[in-house]
């Protein structure tokens, strides 16, 4: 599906609300048991970018984005303020953050990836849109600051030379959220005192 290569203006995104949610189906039985089965193996996110909107001149600059994106036809990149790197949102990048794949002496592409851990449960999340500039690489904990490159659109990393077999591929980096606007309707509410509001600018993560 198509999608715009322009991020959300990032002094509304800051102020919006929004996070993943997961599909679940829940059957109880007579006996009160449940049977509980996960019909999406990853997560999917959403966003109210409403609440980012401050002024008449932010309303403005929604209305316009939104018109460039047809509404719902293009996606964009959203920067989700509360998840956006490698690491913690207090730490900065480091090319040792996340393991991405493990030299086998013939791969030389290895896509990008975000592991979420609690316990012994994890999570790995693609990541197809890094932010260009922060991709850091390691291997074996050694950063490289050549013999690599990555694609910005889809998050793939490819080395001019396969690594050697079991060498271990890490990475760090920022990066955005492809989404679009969940509605083909912006409800602008306009009065004098608040020079305009919105109620709700829905948005919903672009899986592929």
């Amino acid at each position: 599906m198509a999608l715009h290569e322009i991020r959300f203006p990032d002094n509304i995104s800051r102020g919006a609300r929004g996070g993943p949610e997961r599909r679940t189906q829940i059957v109880e039985l007579a006996s009160g048991d449940e049977e509980r089965n996960a019909s999406w193996a990853n997560s999917r996110r959403r966003y109210d970018a409403a609440y980012g909107v401050r002024r008449a001149d932010d309303l403005a600059t929604v209305v316009a984005f939104f018109e460039a994106r047809n509404g719902r036809l293009y996606g964009f990149r959203w920067k989700d303020w509360g998840d956006y790197k490698s690491c913690l949102p207090s730490g900065t990048p480091a090319a040792t953050d996340q393991v991405i794949g493990t030299g086998d002496g013939i791969s030389t592409a290895f896509q990008l990836v975000k592991t979420y851990a609690s316990g012994a449960q994890t999570w790995a999340r693609t990541i197809t849109k890094p932010v260009a500039g922060t991709v850091k690489v390691a291997l074996d904990g050694v950063g490289k600051a050549s013999g690599w490159s990555v694609d910005t659109t889809t998050g793939l990393v490819t080395f001019t030379a396969a690594p050697a077999s079991g060498v271990a591929i890490t990475a760090g980096f920022e990066f955005d959220v492809p989404v679009r606007f969940d509605t083909d309707r912006l409800d602008v509410t306009h009065d004098i005192e608040r020079l305009g509001s919105i109620t709700s600018i829905p948005l919903i993560e672009v899986r592929r």
